[in-house]
């Protein structure tokens, strides 16, 4: 295992952000200001944030638009408070971590959203309304793998690392239940995580990915690749549909 696909020095990432942030606080990012709880994923320990908001177009000029959102996994809320600024007249942001709820609901009200953003404890789709449809589904995926066995010490550490892929496992299999005839499914991977495994567990839903942008991050002296993936519902081939190097 490379030193940077290691799932310990994840962990210890985990470890690090919830010694840095121990009280409730502000930062910013991309122009505005951000409520920040302790135990949740933070945007000041980790850059993912900001990458993401970049490659889905939700910086501090967002690209205008509308439809219905669901995004998985919103730590602090910046993603979804963004996504309802931008222009969506629902957003749906759902978390495992209590506190992360909490955190999106903060920076919902902060940023005059709290109309359009609700903010829902859930493991993946389990808490949502089974009447519920979505023009995007979106998860910034905990990518590193992690074993199978690992048993996590905090609810923190299940935003770092995926033991046994068993939560893509479960997305893939759910996310087009929740989708809107037109819909679509974006996650955001990482050259950390494990790309051809993620292809495996595509495939066992007949599904396929195609890179829709990548960016690339220096971490600890090396070049670490962020995407963002549709997923389709083309049979999954030995390779993404575009190699990184030809994203946008």
């Amino acid at each position: 295992m490379s030193e940077i696909r290691d799932y310990r020095r994840s962990l210890e990432r985990s470890r690090s952000a919830l010694r840095t942030i121990v009280e409730p606080g502000t930062f910013s990012l991309h122009g505005r200001r951000w409520d920040m709880r302790p135990g949740v994923f933070s945007p000041v320990c980790s850059p993912t944030t900001g990458l993401v908001m970049d490659m889905l177009g939700l910086g501090e000029r967002p690209v205008p638009r509308g439809g219905s959102f669901l995004e998985i996994g919103c730590g602090a809320g910046l993603v979804a408070v963004s996504a309802a600024l931008a222009g969506c007249h629902r957003v749906v942001a759902s978390d495992i971590n209590a506190e992360a709820v909490a955190n999106t609901a903060d920076n919902a009200a902060r940023h005059g959203v709290a109309d359009r953003v609700e903010a829902l404890h859930s493991d993946l789709f389990a808490g949502l309304d089974p009447r519920e449809r979505f023009d995007l589904v979106f998860w910034s995926s905990n990518y590193v793998l992690a074993p199978a066995d690992y048993e996590y010490e905090t609810v923190h550490e299940r935003a770092y690392v995926d033991a046994g892929y068993a939560t893509h496992r479960r997305f893939l299999a759910e996310a087009s239940d929740w989708l809107t005839p037109d819909g679509s499914i974006v996650l955001h991977f990482s050259s950390r995580g494990d790309l051809p495994a993620l292809l495996r567990l595509a495939g066992e839903h007949d599904l396929g990915l195609r890179t829709l942008r990548g960016l690339t991050d220096v971490e600890g002296g090396v070049a670490v690749e962020h995407m963002l993936i549709e997923v389709t519902h083309q049979p999954a081939r030995p390779r993404l549909a575009l190699p990184l190097s030809a994203a946008a």
